[in-house]
């Protein structure tokens, strides 16, 4: 992760600047752009990327899943660095549409932005970020399936949105709600089936 993204703007500034100087955007250099330990910034951005409008494109959510699902794996195996197929580096999406992405949630950013600060720090180092990358793990097995459920992949966007804010931001309390919205997830999941 680069030093400086601390939170949700400060990331987005990061895309926009990206989407800006490329067209079409890949995966590749938004890894790029977001530094070498980006973990917590990738599920953040596919978290993004599944709860925007984004997520209605056939196919997305299980890109989505399959990239939260090589991140999250290796956050279990404590990689100090990420590391992706070059198939999926390759991936992109045209810069008109990531920015439109991008632009759609500035508003929502300064408002989530004054929410989070470092706290409850526990849930967020060593143990915590080991949960969350096994919870993440589980969304990302799941997102396939999603694609057929109306709204559960948004849903797991969102859930995984505050996992990566939770992350970057450094915020415990974050990563409560992130469980909770994930608890809901999976009951709303399991009501539709049944």
């Amino acid at each position: 992760m680069q030093e400086g993204i601390r939170n949700l703007s400060q990331l987005l500034i990061q895309l926009e600047r990206l989407a800006t100087e490329h067209d079409p955007v890949t995966l590749g250099q938004v890894l790029e752009a977001l530094g070498q330990r980006s973990f917590a910034p990738l599920i953040l951005v596919a978290g993004l990327i599944l709860f925007s409008p984004l997520s209605g494109i056939p196919g997305v959510p299980t890109l989505m899943g399959l990239t939260i699902l090589v991140t999250s794996v290796q956050m279990l195996l404590l990689r100090r660095h990420l590391w992706l197929p070059q198939w999926l580096l390759r991936k992109s999406i045209s810069a008109t549409r990531f920015l439109r992405v991008v632009h759609w949630l500035q508003r929502p950013a300064v408002s989530i932005d004054r929410w989070l600060q470092p706290r409850l720090s526990l849930l967020v180092h060593r143990g915590g970020s080991y949960l969350i990358a096994l919870v993440s793990t589980a969304i990302g097995l799941a997102l396939p399936a999603m694609e057929i459920l109306p709204f559960s992949a948004t849903l797991a966007g969102l859930a995984l949105t505050l996992f990566g804010l939770a992350l970057v931001a450094q915020d415990g309390l974050t990563a409560l709600i992130a469980l909770g919205v994930t608890v809901l997830i999976a009951a709303f999941t399991l009501w539709l089936w049944l």
